[in-house]
């Protein structure tokens, strides 16, 4: 490629948080951006890739503070088992740092400055729950208690899961803190906010200007519309994280800095190797950045985030690509279902190519959900990998080593189908650049079928049986292996160990995309190894016990114990039986309650609401809307048509989203945990549960 041609890219993967190892529902991420970032270094670009772990937040503080340690230790902790998952899951970091960082702090207070000199920072009072044993103010996530509305027990403080309902900590019945297991009382404090609607010109001709997907460019549209909130970027002591300059007692909020950390990541990354960091992030730079990341955080990267980086003399990014959801066996991960499984388990039991390859099948331009069905996944490996794409070398390379002592043919007998395998570079390649990894697996199968038919077609072992064909042997095998080097340097992005297995039998370099213009003759080759094996489903099997045996849910968990030298008493939280006290029910007091057995006939999602489904029920002949607090724990597609059980005599309660005329029953703790209840089979819709 000639300099002129040569791109300057920087990517960025949405950082993981750092109170955990990852699992496979980040490692979907972490493959797609690093596949797309293979694909142009592949191409011949300068393609830089960094990240970090987000390292701040409350959730930090008390889990530091739970396990007795600093923060500073726990993130260090983290941060190795991230690296290392990463690691062996082939993800090509050239940096990976931390939010904490002596960089990340001077980008931070460098934004924030140019922020407050600029007019786009303000000053508010606002009430907020104080937990006054922990002595803190509380996120709304860390005050539980009852609904208001429906009476839904171990409710979140900012809506309910059961019914959908949005309020505020105050509005909770027996709310308590999750720190202490106290009552919170509501004080005031003054708090800045980040003045969102200044950048509303801007914003918009950014968004629109085809740099996101469509379902996202249609999504911040309804936000433009219901109108930009300002920010509020600042948090109250005791908070792990960087003090704002100038604010006694304030932070920054986690989601200002945690962005900041790409800048962060990327100016240890350039002060270690030289690199100008303004020729990236300057305004005006034509160096191209692209942010990979997941649809529950375009608000912040499609919005918050260009806005700070135009606010504050920076260029905002070339475009964000956003990803839907994984789910394990068509459910949310849950680890009471043994489907919430870690890097680490699947690498204990499973090569991390092969769900490298598995999610590359599944991966679209847009941002749908993907499932992993193990069932299907031990089917696409043994059949894709396996049983199409080593074959063609395994059969092939046996007859060269045996009848032409290991070398390749001078010329191929059918020039033509090479060229045809050649010119499949050019669709394939802007398969990769357009994020369809689905279509860059779809065409080398079909590919790979094409040579394994010509290999059938051929016969070379009935062509061996005759000693006077040993050149046409030679010749056909010849053919057979150049296309399987073509098909190895197509998926390389995918799966690079099978890739660079495949350069090692061949006897090559490491191959560039370009490579494929030249087919290999005339050149000895090594021995040929397996280089993929046929999946055993007792596997998947073994990995969903071991994450069931590791993962089980251990409750309501307790508040964290003090951090090591505080005199602060923290209790543990009560569970939520024993927060509430249920009297007992009379036999009539259940027959007030009409339990009908319920078909599922539509389910939706529920614009501006983040927990709702909007259900339409066949109770036997009527057809009711119910309103669910379950879009955490089930996809619309997958409730369609079940059956499940209402409460058929609620009094219908209007929502801001429509008239709720009825309640769908369900158990567990709440968010990706909770389960339909569900009938045996025989019962019909309108049935009686008695």
């Amino acid at each position: 490629m000639n300099a002129a041609n040569r791109r300057t890219i920087l990517v960025t993967s949405a950082l993981p948080y750092a109170n955990g190892a990852p699992h496979l529902g980040h490692i979907v991420e972490y493959v797609q951006t690093d596949i797309w970032v293979r694909y142009q270094r592949l191409r011949g670009h300068d393609c830089l890739y960094v990240c970090a772990s987000d390292a701040h937040g409350t959730p930090i503080m008390l889990k530091a503070r739970q396990e007795g340690i600093s923060p500073e230790a726990l993130i260090e902790r983290v941060g190795a088992e991230q690296r290392r998952d990463f690691a062996d899951f082939d993800v090509s970091f050239d940096n990976f740092h931390t939010t904490h960082s002596p960089e990340n702090r001077e980008v931070t207070e460098g934004i924030y400055q140019r922020l407050v000199a600029g007019g786009h920072i303000r000053r508010e009072t606002i009430r907020q729950a104080y937990d006054e044993q922990a002595q803190m103010f509380l996120p709304d996530r860390y005050v539980r208690g009852t609904c208001p509305r429906c009476g839904a027990l171990d409710q979140y403080g900012d809506s309910c899961e059961a019914c959908g309902a949005t309020y505020t900590p105050a509005d909770l019945v027996n709310a308590i803190s999750v720190v202490s297991g106290t009552p919170p009382v509501q004080r005031d404090s003054e708090h800045l906010f980040f003045r969102l609607g200044d950048f509303e010109p801007m914003l918009r001709e950014w968004t629109g200007s085809g740099r996101l997907q469509p379902a996202v460019t249609a999504k911040l549209d309804e936000w433009f519309t219901a109108g930009l909130r300002d920010w509020d970027i600042s948090r109250d002591a005791p908070y792990f994280g960087f003090e704002i300059p100038g604010e006694t007692g304030k932070y920054f909020y986690v989601w200002l800095d945690a962005p900041i950390g790409y800048l962060g990541s990327f100016l240890q990354y350039c002060r270690r190797t030289g690199l100008d960091f303004d020729r990236y992030w300057k305004a005006g730079s034509d160096a191209e950045v692209y942010h990979f990341i997941g649809k529950d955080i375009v608000y912040f990267h499609t919005l918050f985030w260009p806005a700070v980086l135009h606010g504050s003399g920076y260029r905002p990014p070339t475009a964000v690509y956003a990803h839907g959801f994984l789910t394990v066996n068509g459910q949310k991960m849950s680890k009471s279902r043994g489907t919430f499984i870690t890097a680490r388990a699947w690498l204990d039991h499973l090569p991390a190519e092969y769900l490298r390859y598995f999610y590359a099948s599944r991966l679209g331009p847009g941002v749908d959900d993907l499932d992993l069905n193990l069932d299907e996944f031990v089917g696409k490996i043994n059949s894709d990998l396996v049983g199409k794409l080593v074959n063609i070398a395994s059969r092939c390379a046996g007859f060269i080593a045996r009848g032409s002592q290991g070398r390749l043919a001078e010329r191929l007998p059918e020039p033509a189908l090479y060229d045809e395998f050649a010119a499949a570079a050019q669709r394939i390649g802007e398969a990769y650049e357009g994020r369809d990894l689905a279509c860059v697996v779809r065409e080398v199968m079909l590919l790979a079928d094409r040579a394994n038919l010509y290999i059938d077609q051929q016969k070379p072992w009935l062509m061996a049986k005759d000693p006077v064909r040993a050149a046409d042997v030679q010749g056909v095998c010849t053919q057979g292996l150049n296309l399987f080097r073509v098909l190895a340097l197509y998926l390389k992005p995918i799966v690079p160990r099978l890739a660079a297995g495949a350069e090692r039998f061949l006897g090559l370099p490491d191959q560039r995309w370009a490579d494929v213009s030249r087919p290999l003759l005339g050149q000895t080759i090594g021995t040929y190894e397996p280089l993929a094996t046929r999946v055993d489903p007792a596997a998947t099997k073994a990995l969903l016990g071991a994450s069931t045996e590791s993962l089980k849910p251990s409750g309501v968990p307790t508040a964290a114990p003090p951090a090591a030298g505080s005199t602060q008493a923290v209790a543990p939280v009560p569970a939520a039986a024993s927060t509430v006290s249920v009297p007992q029910a009379s036999i009539e007091d259940f027959a007030r309650i009409d339990l009908r057995i319920a078909r599922i006939v539509t389910a939706e999602q529920v614009e501006g609401a983040d927990k709702l489904l909007r259900l339409v029920v066949d109770l036997g002949g009527e057809r009711r809307t119910v309103f669910a607090g379950i879009r955490q724990a089930y996809a619309p597609e997958q409730l369609v048509g079940r059956l499940t059980v209402v409460v058929a005599n609620l009094e219908p309660r209007k929502m801001r989203f429509g008239t709720s005329e009825g309640m769908v029953l369900a158990a567990g703790p709440g968010g990706a945990d909770i389960f339909l209840l569900a009938p045996d089979a025989g019962a019909q819709p309108g049935m009686r549960v008695k």
